[in-house]
């Protein structure tokens, strides 16, 4: 995992509520991959499932993909670390199904990235604060697990001397989220979202605090990404919206709904991103917490 510090920023806040950091992403531009045909004919989902199968056992890192039933294919997202030799062992691995494989092109590089949000600091990085939760009266919050891999203790500033909580709870890869428990019980913890799932087509805002609310739509659901330092994760929301380098951990939302946590992906908000994010819904599930 490619991993990057930063100076301190002052903490973003969208609407009020403490919200969180995240990844960093990428530009897409959609090129048609080879396949064994003009149009790919309907699959059942014994073939989609091989297809799929055949991409994550080429163990090709850098990619992203999902299963898009409208079209009856198999979706790759291939970012700029992908070589042609690479997506022709992708086509190769399908065999007599690749026809029902589809490769796009996307700028930049897949990697899940620490720094900034709702600044929280540890273990030398900078992460953020994503949504606010609560179980048996007691507060916690959730952040992306790849920030809660690498420290225990968070802090509110970068020299690391104001505490905000510890790390109760991890999850990354496979999954990609982690709980962390408020260490003043005085602190004020807003709240005001209601976990949601997305869907495909749904306007959403990411906050993070490199690059604050930017917004865009959801592009797919249930995607696996394999992330350039091998790293998997699976069960992803899948954006157009940009992020970068410090904006991990941060939410997805759209107006009260909350939806996601920010992933990784590749690109900037210069250019634009593609950007994935974990589920809400499973974070909060996992660990039988409550937005509120």
């Amino acid at each position: 995992m490619r991993t990057m510090r930063t100076t301190p920023t002052s903490p973003s806040r969208a609407r009020g509520r403490v919200l969180a950091l995240a990844a960093a992403l990428a530009a897409a531009t959609a090129l048609a991959a080879p396949s064994a045909g003009a149009a790919a004919p309907v699959a059942d989902a014994t073939a989609l499932a091989q297809v799929s199968a055949s991409v994550e056992q080429t163990g090709v890192n850098g990619i992203a993909w999902h299963t898009d039933q409208a079209t009856g294919q198999v979706v790759v997202t291939a970012d700029s670390s992908v070589t042609p030799a690479a997506l022709a062992e992708l086509t190769k691995a399908a065999g007599s199904k690749a026809a029902h494989l589809k490769i796009e092109r996307t700028a930049g590089t897949f990697n899940p990235l620490l720094s900034a949000g709702a600044a929280i600091y540890g273990g030398g990085y900078r992460c953020s604060l994503g949504f606010n939760v609560v179980k048996g009266g007691v507060y916690y919050f959730l952040t992306a697990g790849h920030c809660g891999n690498i420290a225990s203790t968070w802090y509110s500033n970068s020299g690391q001397t104001s505490t905000v909580g510890t790390t109760v709870g991890s999850s990354f890869p496979g999954t990609d989220y982690a709980l962390v428990k408020y260490s003043s019980t005085s602190a004020s913890h807003p709240g005001g979202y209601t976990a949601a799932s997305a869907y495909v087509g749904e306007s959403v805002k990411r906050t993070g605090s490199t690059t604050g609310t930017h917004g865009g739509t959801v592009t797919a659901l249930n995607s696996t990404v394999r992330y350039s330092d091998g790293s998997t994760v699976r069960g992803l929301i899948q954006t157009n919206v940009c992020a970068e380098g410090g904006d991990s951990g941060g939410p997805l939302y759209d107006g009260s709904k909350a939806i996601g946590l920010t992933s990784g992906g590749s690109g900037d908000c210069t250019s634009g991103g593609t950007t994935f994010f974990q589920p809400v819904t499973a974070a909060a599930a996992a660990y039988g917490v409550s937005l509120y």
